[in-house]
């Protein structure tokens, strides 16, 4: 009884709030501010820049935002798994192969390269630090890989490797940042973010951007790296767990049936249908979704993110271990949502930071562990994708957020323990397969110690602008507004990367 009277406490209270000089001018602010923000939202309807089919398409997913959408041209693939081995792992033990390093190994590292540059920790003049691993070259391709990837070196010919990328920022939060959004700074919407925008999923049961994470802990800039920024929170990136219940809270509660969760969520939708009428917030349409996707998911994600059930065979290729919290895993569970239709699968490794500060950081020690624990499920993504006939349309990225120095770390100018390398921005290595790659392919070539670019020097923008090509966008159109101004994942900048596309 008291519960009752509180509601009508509250409701009277409300009505009394309606009916004041501050509530009309406040109304009177936000409906002319609504006037003049409503262009700027959804100037996309207006632009001309704009295809109009595509301008039809976003009037008609208002009330579902993941509703899939055709993409301005014709894609090269439909859906991306991006793995990201957070920390950075060292392109001169894996795919970067230098004998002159091996010859300067343990000299002095030339002033030359030190001269106006900034390091993390390295201080004073470092020793040069040879390849800690052995090189051969594998498939067609004739392609260098170390012995630290036996199984990758396999189905290397299915890769196209960037030898040169660069980046500006050599600290793992803001570096991860600038990978993932385009900018080292918060607010930005991720890269998956922007594509289920540009998109929708393909399968209304589940989020259209999936997050998955392995090695103990999330990467060092947080879930930024898989946040919608300033688009609607619906985009935003949907974090799953490889152990235990999937996603927390996916049960009911006991006594509570599945008509009965139905009508609540349908009493409450009606309830945000009347805020939106009457304040017109996007974010009011996002929790709609969000609840109905919530309900959707019950039934489909236990299914998808149940990898018991796969063959022995398929256990045996990947190297899973059901129950745990692994890679393995979490490569055959992007494996069954892109094959169930979700249109963007992030995977975060942790603990790829190579400092050489002890056994687990070494970069012949701890560093060949982690190795390890990738290459075989990397190599089995790329088969099982393959013989499914879903490579051809699915992307596959590898990378870190930076690469590693061809120098020692010597970290406060003292020799370590352990040899280690520090974080590098002037080049690093990453590979792309799958849809609308060039397999066997190779672009950019550093100088003769790994340290810079002497040809084929991309950019982290670069790399964006390619992977929207490849799903179907023109990078330089694909927009939103937002302050009044049009914003893009590329930003100012970015060039698609003719040299690696099929």
């Amino acid at each position: 009884m008291l519960g009752l009277e509180r509601l009508l406490k509250e409701l009277q209270h409300r009505q009394l709030e309606e009916q004041t000089r501050r509530h009309f001018l406040l109304e009177c602010v936000s409906k002319m501010g609504g006037l003049a923000l409503a262009p700027l939202l959804f100037s996309c309807e207006s632009n001309p820049k704009i295809p109009a089919t595509q301008q039809v398409a976003l009037s008609q997913r208002t009330l579902n935002p993941l509703s899939p959408q055709p993409p301005p041209h014709l894609p090269k693939a439909k859906s991306i798994i991006y793995l990201h081995m957070a920390g950075s792992p060292s392109q001169l033990e894996l795919f970067d192969f230098k004998p002159e390093l091996v010859k300067y190994d343990g000299k002095a590292c030339p002033e030359s390269l030190l001269e106006g540059r900034k390091f993390a920790f390295i201080r004073g003049v470092p020793n040069l630090l040879g390849p800690q691993s052995s090189f051969r070259q594998h498939g067609e391709s004739g392609a260098w890989v170390s012995d630290y990837l036996p199984h990758f070196s396999k189905v290397v010919d299915e890769a196209a490797f960037l030898k040169a990328v660069h980046t500006d920022q050599f600290n793992h939060g803001p570096a991860q940042l600038f990978m993932h959004t385009g900018s080292p700074r918060l607010g930005r919407p991720s890269l998956g973010s922007w594509v289920t925008y540009g998109l929708g999923t393909e399968n209304q049961n589940l989020p259209g951007f999936v997050v998955l994470t392995s090695g103990g802990k999330t990467p060092d800039a947080g879930k930024s790296v898989w946040g919608s920024g300033f688009l609607p929170s619906v985009y935003q990136g949907v974090q799953c767990r490889s152990k235990g219940d999937p996603v927390l809270y996916l049960q009911d509660p006991k006594g509570i049936s599945r008509d009965l969760k139905q009508n609540i969520i349908s009493a409450i939708n009606d309830v945000n249908k009347l805020e939106y009428e009457q304040y017109g917030d996007p974010e009011t349409l996002a929790r709609i979704n969000q609840y109905e996707m919530a309900y959707r998911m019950q039934i489909e994600v236990p299914e998808v993110m149940n990898i018991n059930d796969e063959p022995a065979y398929i256990h045996e290729l990947y190297g899973t271990k059901p129950g745990e919290e692994a890679f393995a895993n979490n490569c055959l569970l992007a494996r069954k949502l892109v094959e169930k239709g979700v249109r963007f699968v992030q995977l975060f490794d942790w603990g790829w930071d190579s400092h050489g500060t002890d056994h687990s950081t070494a970069i012949d020690l701890g560093f060949r562990n982690k190795c390890n624990e990738i290459d075989r499920p990397i190599a089995a993504l790329l088969m099982d994708l393959k013989q499914r006939g879903m490579l051809e349309d699915t992307l596959v990225v590898w990378g870190g957020e930076f690469g590693r120095t061809p120098m020692q770390e010597n970290r406060e100018g003292k020799t370590m323990g352990y040899k280690g390398r520090d974080h590098h921005v002037e080049a690093f290595t990453m590979w792309m397969a799958g849809g609308g790659i060039k397999n066997g392919s190779s672009f950019g070539e550093t100088d003769e110690l790994g340290f810079g670019a002497v040809s084929g020097k991309v950019s982290v923008h670069d790399i964006h602008a390619t992977i929207l090509q490849l799903m179907g966008f023109n990078h330089e159109q694909f927009t939103y507004d937002f302050q009044g101004r049009p914003f893009r994942l590329t930003d100012v900048e970015g060039h698609i990367i003719q040299e690696i596309l099929a």
